[in-house]
């Protein structure tokens, strides 16, 4: 369980001997440095390292790390807010340590997810990993309420050597082929035997819809652990794939046609160990809670896009008729609604019920994109929202009026459109904090402003190697 205690100067208690302990065992394994992991605002993963001897020091005092990569674009140039984007102030960089893992892929270094704190020892505003413990922190506080979360991670799987930065699958064959299977079978043993020594409960690993592409799906945690984990098991593709000669992008179109690569979210609400989207008198077993929760998500749908699906990249993923989900609508089992009612196998539906939100890719800030789903569903339960009618079948097939009378919207077909939801979703940028949100915003129109001259091909481009 991931510790929800904001880091402070000194150390969280008992951190800094804990730390010192680790620095021993970790020596004693032949580790030489730690990765200190974290996300920006774009969805790039940012890093320092230090060596092992270095853990309890972090652990007491952090590490320097600049604000600016809060308004960081994928491209590494720099937009500004009123308060972000300046060369200016420092923050420090505190690894939790419940979190540590020995990387299998990558001997001699342990990683590690960090939050950030200001020099005067306050949580930093634009610290997303805090953002999202303190919507679960308050979440339990308010509503007794827990969750816990799971992101599915797809990838394609390229060749090295592939001219001018092109995508060249390592693999062709049907989708979900044993072909490919066969083909890549020593890669995906020692991925499984990475995650295993890593601790990482994989579900399944299988070959997926495009060329070259295939998922991975992990077990449930809570929301903080699994955003860490989705960055750990991307971590552990990378360094498996680098070590077979593969390269790989999570970017959600590495062409600028054909299915992309998503990062759907799995989430369910608990209380009391009882989980609500199972034993309810609502419908496929919902609570009056889970279904007004569901509703909440559905009425923030649109504005949700601007962090779901935060890239213009994004925007060449979610197209009708290809399981990405961009209509506001809900299904049980139905994999073109942005909302799937996942019930589970009777027998063990008090376990597996939960919810399925489809617009959402790799681009994405995990914390960040769980944490607004969190908010956007508990701004349903608070209110008591009426779940609408369910759609069967694909939602692209209603006729405008009918879609109208359901209360089926498409979702915004461009970032652009997705910020402009997002400025009027009041909720979403009040979870958020005046800081983040501005963030958000300023850093998506930087990511919409950079490839406005560019074609789909060209948007593909500069995104392809990105994520």
């Amino acid at each position: 369980m991931t510790t929800l205690a904001d880091p402070v100067p000194g150390g969280r208690p008992g951190d800094v001997e804990r730390a010192t302990a680790l620095e021993s065992e970790l020596d004693g394994r032949d580790m030489r440095g730690v990765v200190l992991a974290y996300v920006d605002t774009a969805g790039i993963t940012r890093v320092k390292t230090i060596p092992v001897g270095g853990l309890a020091e972090a652990a007491a005092w952090g590490v320097g790390m600049s604000p600016v990569f809060d308004t960081f674009l994928a491209d590494d140039s720099v937009v500004t807010t009123d308060v972000l984007g300046s060369p200016d102030g420092d923050l420090r960089l505190y690894p939790d340590l419940d979190r540590l893992v020995v990387l299998a892929g990558q001997p001699g270094w342990a990683w590690v997810p960090v939050d950030r704190i200001t020099q005067d020892g306050e949580p930093h505003p634009g610290c997303s990993r805090t953002f999202l413990r303190r919507t679960v922190r308050d979440a339990a506080a308010r509503h007794g309420l827990a969750f816990k979360a799971a992101i599915e991670v797809e990838w394609m799987i390229g060749q090295p050597d592939a001219p001018g930065g092109a995508y060249e699958p390592a693999v062709t064959g049907p989708a979900y082929g044993a072909i490919r299977q066969v083909a890549l079978s020593d890669y995906t043993a020692d991925l499984y035997a990475a995650f295993a020594a890593q601790g990482v409960e994989v579900d399944q690993i299988h070959p997926e819809y495009t060329a070259g592409q295939f998922e991975i799906s992990v077990a449930a945690l809570d929301p903080v652990a699994a955003a860490d984990r989705s960055l750990l098991v991307r971590q552990t593709i990378r360094a498996v794939s680098q070590r077979h000669g593969f390269v790989v992008s999570f970017s959600p179109a590495v062409l600028a046609t054909g299915v992309g690569n998503g990062g759907h979210v799995h989430l369910s609400a608990w209380r009391d160990g009882v989980n609500l989207h199972a034993g309810g008198p609502g419908r496929y077993g919902m609570t009056a809670d889970a279904e007004s929760f569901v509703a909440g998500l559905l009425a923030h749908l649109p504005g949700l896009t601007a962090v779901t699906a935060p890239s213009p990249v994004s925007y060449l993923r979610l197209k009708p008729s290809q399981w990405a989900g961009v209509f506001t609508a809900w299904g049980h089992e139905t994999r073109e609604t942005a909302v799937r009612i996942v019930t589970g196998t009777a027998g063990r539906r008090e376990r597996a019920a939960n919810l399925e939100v489809k617009p959402v890719d790799l681009a994405a800030n995990p914390y960040l994109a769980l944490g607004c789903l969190i908010a956007a569903g508990l701004d349903g339960l608070e209110s008591a929202a009426a779940l609408p009618a369910e759609i069967t079948g694909d939602p692209a097939r209603l006729a405008p009026a009918e879609a109208e009378t359901l209360g089926v919207r498409r979702l915004p077909t461009s970032l652009d459109e997705a910020v402009a939801e997002f400025r009027k979703d009041e909720r979403l940028r009040a979870a958020l904090g005046p800081v983040l949100a501005d963030a958000v915003i300023a850093v998506r129109q930087g990511e919409s402003a950079a490839v406005a001259a560019l074609d789909d091909a060209g948007v593909a481009t500069a995104y392809r190697w990105k994520y």
